[in-house]
């Protein structure tokens, strides 16, 4: 029976990823704009797990377990007219009656979320009444503005308080640190964010907006990256990490796992995450010719492929691993991840920590049918 996750989508940042997500989660499974499914394969020739993320109605159509969250109306109007219209449920939708936004004041999006912390949290519980096995809650938002740190701060307090037992994690992007912003505290919004980060999630997937426009700029060859560039490789990244989850496998099948897998000790929950080849669907990289598996595992190791800065601007040869894992999409035959590992571990290109064993784990998804 696969395990239910409800996604909470807030802010502008959040719900521009969110609708980006929702987008590759359609295309990979063949479920069209409206909700309705293609119908190309049947289950024994695609096996997929489609309710961990949708759940059907009675008229068979599919609906995201999503709930999208904002304090000022723009972007969810843009949701609400764009050809994925049909596709969400609209109770799910939550827009502050003023319109204002926060402002980008942390203090001012944590006060308006606490005073309809009641409608926001009855959302939340009407989705998990229709879950028949929830596993946890997958949240993306920025730590930059008022409405994603703010908004987000307090949701997770809230959700940790009353779902104590199910798993919270957070796909958070996080501001370039090499340029300055017009938003004077965004400093402040950050450390206020970063302290529930730490106490109130499982897992935080750290993607920083520096390492996405270098990402961008270096190897798509976009000038000046825009807001649906770095979303889409957000988006991009957030469908293949939780492939594991949507395609039935012999490890990884849960959140659970997968978080295991990789946090060795609970206080250390924050993940870097790569991704090769970097496409999507309006960007396509040059220069990826071969695709052995030796080559993919090499690419993931390198810090011009990860979307963390931190990793990027460090000499990689001082760097060390706690955990990592390997998600490859397409047929690959188990023999020759085995000798890349050997070759990764006589080369020395992963250096892991000393006081814990080495810990490199590969996951096999079968090539998704709908994609081509």
């Amino acid at each position: 029976m696969p395990r239910e996750i409800i996604t909470i989508q807030i802010g502008q940042c959040g719900n521009q990823i969110g609708a980006e997500f929702w987008n590759q989660l359609c295309l990979e499974h063949g479920i069209r704009g409206d909700g309705s499914y293609e119908g190309r394969f049947s289950a024994i020739e695609f096996p997929d797990r489609k309710d961990v993320f949708f759940y059907q109605t009675d008229d068979e159509h599919y609906v995201p377990r999503a709930l999208l969250l904002d304090l000022e109306p723009r972007v969810i109007n843009s949701i609400q007219t764009s050809s994925q219209r049909s596709l969400y449920n609209y109770e799910n939708f939550y827009v502050s009656n003023h319109g204002g936004g926060a402002g980008n004041n942390w203090a001012n999006g944590y006060t308006q979320t606490k005073n309809v912390e009641e409608e926001l949290m009855e959302m939340v519980d009407r989705e998990a009444d229709g879950s028949d096995s929830l596993e946890g809650f997958v949240i993306c938002h920025s730590i930059a503005g008022g409405t994603g740190s703010g908004m987000g701060s307090y949701m997770l307090e809230a959700l940790s308080d009353r779902y104590g037992k199910k798993l919270l994690q957070t796909y958070s992007v996080f501001p370039n640190q090499n340029e300055s912003s017009d938003v004077v505290v965004q400093p402040y919004n950050s450390l206020l964010t970063l302290k529930r980060l730490t106490t109130n999630t499982d897992c935080v997937v750290v993607l920083d907006n520096a390492a996405l426009n270098r990402i961008a700029m270096d190897h798509m060859s976009v000038s000046s990256p825009t807001f649906s560039h770095t979303n889409s490789l957000v988006s991009k990244v957030m469908a293949t990490s939780t492939s594991t989850l949507r395609y039935p496998g012999y490890m990884n099948n849960d959140l659970v796992g997968l978080i295991s897998s990789l946090i060795p000790v609970p206080s250390c929950h924050f993940l870097m995450a790569g991704l090769t080849p970097l496409n999507t669907s309006s960007l396509s990289m040059t220069g990826v010719r071969s695709s052995s598996a030796l080559d993919v595992m090499r690419r993931l190791l390198q810090a011009k492929n990860v979307m963390a800065s931190t990793y990027s601007g460090t000499f990689t040869g001082q760097s060390k691993f706690m955990s990592i894992l390997n998600i490859i999409q397409g047929s690959v035959h188990p023999a020759q991840v085995h000798k890349s590992l050997q070759r990764i571990r006589e080369r020395e290109l992963a250096n892991f920590i000393d006081w814990a064993p080495a810990n490199y784990q590969v996951k096999f998804v079968l090539q998704i049918l709908f994609v081509r």
